[in-house]
């Protein structure tokens, strides 16, 4: 057994010879063939001189990793990008202008031959990634190599995002291990590939799928985010194959709301089994052991903390453990992978039913913080404006439906002139009907789609709620209300804007009197602060959506 050598970079106090000196420690080690443990962003890596087949064969031997499992290349910028690949598509460019450095991890084809096999598995793509931790960027640059680097954990076992989690696995099988402190993202890097159309997501990971759609269009998802490959199937990256990130005890996931997956597994625990969940929830748990994930409505958290909840029952003896799972949106996807593989695809979906709320009112009552309470408790909101004004812009029959009407408001471009549809349809009441009538024709059947069929918390935020016929699609509307002077106050500090302002655009709404009467159910805000309010209005919601499910689940 070897000496593994510890580099502190935390503690050197601003120290730039001491820095420099470890860096250039770590970057010999490379050089010369050997292993050493780096910090980077999403999790620790195992990294070797890329370039030298020996020293990659090391690393599946210390990992104990299957060697059809490829590794990714890691280079200190896109300006690296042409020594290892021929056909460098300019999407790649894109991306790496705007993400790199970063947990972005893009498959190209053509690898040069100077990339070995044993690096690709064989496959003519290669994978490449530049990550965002200085440490990490200077030992490549010193070491003037590209570097393999998968997490630096025993294969299977979960990810190490501490050095002394990289110690515990690789002590005495490796050359060194380089401490830069904590990982700032807890999950492995976005593995997406460029060479198909569109392009597909391989591994959800600490770049959401949301940020990469903003920028360049729809991505498909590969069916091995959501379940395991078959067998046989030869994976094109990392973590696409093989059960991941497991602890010692078999793991559950439970999905599903918050409340209702804790449901679930606390009708399923006994007293030795082990519980990853929601801060929220930790109390349901006081005979097991628990493992706090992070709020139920903060991603970030979640991902910085499931591999170390993962790994802190393999010094336990529970027998089993069971886990909340986040939803799918932002970093949640990455989450629930990393969780569903560490589970094998073992999971339960909890009876969650579904609730449909329609949320409408003045402005400045506070309708913003309400909807943020909704999604604190995991619900997803549905911005009727929002959709509006997509439809406008991307929805042939209604674009065509308006101009028949009011021929002359979309220009020769496609666009559309508002200030022409705004003279056309506010000087007369009949002429706006006629509008609103075209668009809710259009927009009941869009918000009924994004709304869905599946159990879950909706919230459909439509100022004209009760009018458009959007109050069918709800279990119950709530009317958001606050006093007058409230809401003056409120619009003024928001916008900016004049006391006598503030007061001609609530006096040219309706009033809340009308939502008062119109609406199943008022939730008025009196508060001090929107913080405030948010939490009394998340209160609020969980009991109404509570009784909700209890009439739906009796009749």
């Amino acid at each position: 057994m070897m000496q593994t050598i510890y580099y502190d970079l935390r503690d050197t106090k601003g120290q730039q010879k001491e820095i420099e000196e470890k860096i250039s420690a770590a970057a010999k080690i490379l050089r010369e063939g050997g292993l050493v443990g780096i910090p980077t962003e999403t999790v620790y890596g195992l990294a070797a001189n890329g370039l030298d087949p020996v020293a990659v064969k090391r690393i599946f031997e210390a990992k104990g990793r299957p060697q059809d499992n490829p590794l990714i290349l890691t280079i200190p910028g896109q300006q690296w990008l042409p020594r290892f690949c021929k056909d460098i598509p300019p999407l790649a460019y894109v991306l790496a202008r705007k993400f790199w450095p970063g947990p972005l991890t893009m498959i190209l084809k053509c690898r040069k031959d100077v990339v070995p096999d044993i690096i690709t598995a064989g496959l003519d793509t290669v994978a490449m990634r530049c990550p965002n931790h200085p440490v990490t960027l200077a030992i490549i640059r010193e070491a003037g190599i590209p570097v393999a680097a998968p997490s630096a954990n025993t294969s299977g076992r979960p990810s190490c995002t501490t050095a002394q989690d990289v110690l515990e696995d690789m002590d005495g099988k490796i050359e060194g291990v380089v401490d830069g402190g904590p990982c700032t993202v807890g999950v492995e890097s976005t593995i997406l590939d460029l060479t198909c159309d569109p392009p597909r997501l391989l591994r959800p990971g600490g770049l959401p799928l949301e940020a990469l759609e903003q920028l360049i269009g729809p991505i498909a998802v590969d069916k091995a985010v959501t379940g395991a490959l078959a067998e046989g199937e030869q994976p094109k990256a990392p973590g696409m194959k093989y059960r991941h990130y497991a602890p010692k005890a078999p793991v559950t996931v439970v999905t599903g709301a918050p409340e209702a997956s804790a449901r679930v597994i606390r009708q399923h625990v006994g007293p030795t089994s082990g519980v990853i969940c929601f801060d929220e929830y930790v109390d349901l748990f006081k005979e097991q052991k628990v493992q706090p994930l992070g709020p139920s409505g903060d991603k970030l958290i979640q991902a910085q903390r499931v591999f170390d909840a993962l790994r802190a029952f393999d010094s336990s003896d529970v027998t089993e453990i069971y886990a909340q799972c986040p939803d799918n949106r932002g970093l949640g996807l990455a989450v629930s992978n990393r969780l569903k593989k560490a589970a094998g695809f073992h999971v339960i979906e909890a009876d969650s039913l579904r609730v449909v709320l329609g949320i409408t009112g003045g402005t400045g009552a506070g309708k913003s913080s309400a909807l943020q309470a909704i999604e604190d408790l995991g619900g997803v909101v549905v911005d009727c404006d929002r959709v509006y004004h997509q439809m406008l812009a991307e929805d042939q029959e209604m674009r065509n439906a308006i101009n028949a009407v009011f021929p002359g408001v979309f220009r020769a471009d496609g666009s559309l002139n508002r200030q022409k549809l705004g003279q056309e349809v506010f000087a007369k009441k009949e002429r706006l009907d006629k509008l609103n009538n075209i668009v809710y024709r259009f927009l009941i059947p869009e918000i009924q789609r994004l709304v869905g069929e599946g159990d879950g918390l909706y919230a459909i935020d439509a100022i004209n709620l009760l009018e458009s016929g959007l109050d069918g699609l709800c279990d119950r509307t709530v009317a958001v209300t606050a006093p007058m002077e409230l809401r003056v106050r409120r619009i003024m500090a928001r916008d900016d804007i004049t006391e006598q302002y503030a007061r001609m655009r609530i006096s040219a709404q309706k009033s809340d009197e009308y939502y008062r009467t119109k609406c199943d159910c008022e939730l008025n805000n009196a508060a001090d602060t929107p913080e405030a309010f948010r939490e009394e209005a998340r209160l609020y919601f969980k009991r109404l959506i509570d009784s909700i499910k209890e009439e739906k689940s009796h009749g």
